[in-house]
């Protein structure tokens, strides 16, 4: 598949709706990048099993919530091929293979792994999958030879083990994958209401999809400095979760809020409604495109369509390793 622009392939676990966390932290930046370059998006649905392969059976119906938000968000799947990791068995193969190239000891020491392992409480229960998460990564990436990866900070040190497999791909076998470097928004994290970063994990997220009413609530029942306990008490935006929002849904503002705040002029619930009506008005085209795509037999059409487009670029990656590596 000859292309003149560079490719990015990103992707993400389908653990159902997306949270304003996911938008800011990646999706935003895949929509933005459309045109730049061509785009890949995977459901990473092979990695949901490393940590909650019991309930397989909600992988699909989350996939299907999952897209619908990126379609919300202006993915475009004429531009964008969309597909499930396990539908194209491409990407089993290059992991099995890549993971012949990598160290026990250099994937214990992936601190975005020892994060994961330690929030979901299973240090005593890491199977092989899960330790070698970001091989099958590399593998994602680097089947169709992504340039640039859109990631949350957080990602960055599974992109780096990316590059080290692609470097020592190719000094054993030849020239086949570019090393890819990621790319990390300004809002890489976004703090939920409580003032920990958003995650469905902590129960603190607003999702894209909550109405204005309970986007209004959440915002509502956010922390903000506790040292600003009356309207006329002094504030510190910079150390408040609704000034973070403003930072992101009311930037023409901001300047202003950030003033008021200080001197004692603006109270938080002012503030917070404020907020709360801003970012609905960013969030309503988003919601109205989500119910376009309400129908799941519509969402699984672009992604079985997304898989064929996928499947070639995968195909033509494997022929090109398995010449390398003399395999037949």
């Amino acid at each position: 598949m000859a292309t003149s622009k560079k490719r990015i392939l990103s992707g993400m676990r389908p653990t159902g709706k997306l949270h304003l966390g996911n938008f800011v932290g990646a999706l935003e930046n895949w929509v933005e990048l459309q045109g730049e370059y061509d785009n890949f998006h995977l459901v990473a649905d092979y990695h949901v099993l490393t940590t909650d392969s019991e309930h397989s059976d909600a992988i699909l119906p989350n996939t299907l919530e999952m897209v619908r938000d990126w379609l919300a968000a202006g993915i475009d799947p004429a531009k964008s091929p969309m597909f499930r990791q396990s539908q194209i068995k491409e990407h089993a193969e290059l992991h099995l293979l890549f993971s012949m190239l990598i160290t026990k000891n250099r994937l214990e020491r992936n601190p975005a792994v020892k994060e994961q392992v330690r929030d979901l409480g299973i240090e005593d229960l890491m199977t092989y999958g899960h330790l070698g998460y970001p091989v099958l990564q590399a593998a994602d990436i680097l089947l169709y030879k992504g340039n640039l990866v859109p990631v949350g900070e957080d990602q960055l040190p599974h992109v780096e083990i990316t590059r080290e497999i692609a470097r020592k791909f190719n000094r054993h076998f030849g020239d086949v994958f570019p090393e890819p470097d990621g790319k990390v928004t300004k809002f890489a994290r976004m703090p939920g209401p409580d003032g920990r970063r958003m995650s469905k994990s902590l129960g603190n997220t607003i999702f894209m999809s909550d109405t204005e009413e309970d986007t209004a609530k959440k915002v509502m029942s956010a922390i903000t400095d506790p040292q600003k306990v009356r309207k006329n008490d002094p504030g510190r935006p910079e150390v408040c979760n609704v000034f973070t929002y403003h930072t992101k849904f009311n930037v023409a503002e901001v300047d202003e809020i950030a003033t008021t705040c200080r001197s004692g002029e603006l109270g938080c619930v002012a503030c917070k409604k404020n907020c709360a009506a801003k970012m609905n008005a960013f969030m309503a085209p988003i919601r109205e495109r989500r119910l376009q795509f309400g129908k799941d037999e519509d969402v699984l059409n672009i992604l079985v369509d997304g898989e064929k487009r996928g499947r070639l670029v995968a195909q033509q990656t494997m022929s090109e390793v398995r010449e390398a590596m003399k395999l037949g």
